[in-house]
């Protein structure tokens, strides 16, 4: 039997604009590591935190990756416990997912650990515990596609429905990192909490049509549903120059560009041939503002997070 394992998750775009809390894909430049070790003691430990993360709890119950292990074991009623340690990639408050990766890469690691391990969507709802310390809230819009891998709708939250949809050949995910913090809980504080007729209209027809364009390889309808009307036009006054950085992308080529997560990093899709013009306008954009970046084009592969090391 293991005893010890390190698995990777990718960083992920979450809500692709036009789906709130229930679309998100993978982002393969980077990710989080935890290495997971079985310990005879029935607790979790965190025995280290390096990278890139800054200060960040140890105590498990405050720690994603720590949270979303004590659920699983407390849940499973495991005789053993686990001590970790987590090596972030993913550049904290920055929309890519850095909550859900760490609480992802720790149960994916976990679960290699037990003795008959358990199917995805267990692991979703351990995972899911983990993201309530940093967001407040239970939401998979990360976690799922960190999870499974690719575009990813996920559907319901007590009792969750996951479905990868297919993206076109050829294309890719820019992304362009902000030199600054957004927390999410900041950033999902200042959403509205109605929502006009029109605008739920609006948004359902450009989720679907960009659904609808993914699965029929429709660039152009992709292109025209790409268009958030509810979230970004509330968010997007918190990133400075975020309409400049929108106007660059498209202009370069870009099917569509919106916020990423709770922001601030801003993401755009292209086919690979504009992908370098649409990154270099991002970059210069917020560079007119004052703001540095970190910038990558990946592409949205099918792979979620795996075990790297046992």
């Amino acid at each position: 039997m293991l005893i010890d394992v390190t698995a990777f998750a990718p960083a992920t775009v979450a809500n692709v604009g036009i789906g709130f809390d229930i679309l998100g894909h993978t982002v393969e430049a980077i990710g989080d590591r935890v290495r997971l070790r079985r310990i005879e003691e029935p607790t979790v430990r965190i025995a280290s935190i390096g990278g890139i993360a800054g200060a960040l709890p140890v105590e498990p119950e405050r720690n994603t990756a720590g949270r979303a292990v004590q659920a699983m074991r407390d849940d499973l009623g495991l005789a053993y416990g686990f001590e970790m340690e987590i090596e972030k990639g993913i550049p904290l408050a920055s929309g890519l997912g850095g909550s859900a990766g760490s609480a992802v890469a720790a149960v994916v690691a976990a679960n290699a650990l037990l003795s008959e391990p358990l199917p995805p969507l267990r692991l979703l709802k351990y995972a899911m515990q983990g993201e309530i310390v940093a967001s407040g809230s239970a939401h998979a819009d990360n976690i799922a596609p960190c999870l499974f891998g690719g575009l990813v709708l996920t559907v319901g939250i007590d009792h969750p429905r996951v479905k990868r949809i297919p993206v076109p050949a050829g294309l890719r995910c820019i992304i362009v990192h902000p030199h600054m913090r957004l927390d999410t809980r900041d950033a999902r504080a200042i959403l509205k909490a109605d929502v006009s007729r029109s605008d739920f209209v609006w948004q359902s027809a450009n989720l679907a049509g960009f659904i609808s364009g993914c699965y029929s390889d429709d660039l152009e309808m992709i292109r025209d549903s790409f268009n958030d009307v509810i979230i970004e036009p509330q968010r997007s006054s918190l990133i400075p120059g975020f309409a400049a950085v929108k106007r660059g992308a498209m202009s370069a080529g870009a099917l569509g560009c919106s916020i990423s997560g709770a922001g601030p990093t801003v993401f755009a899709w292209s086919e690979i041939q504009y992908a370098e013009a649409v990154r270099g306008a991002m970059v210069a954009a917020f560079a007119d503002h004052g703001l540095a970046t970190d910038h990558w084009i990946s592409t949205i592969e099918n792979y979620g997070a795996r075990v790297v090391r046992a």
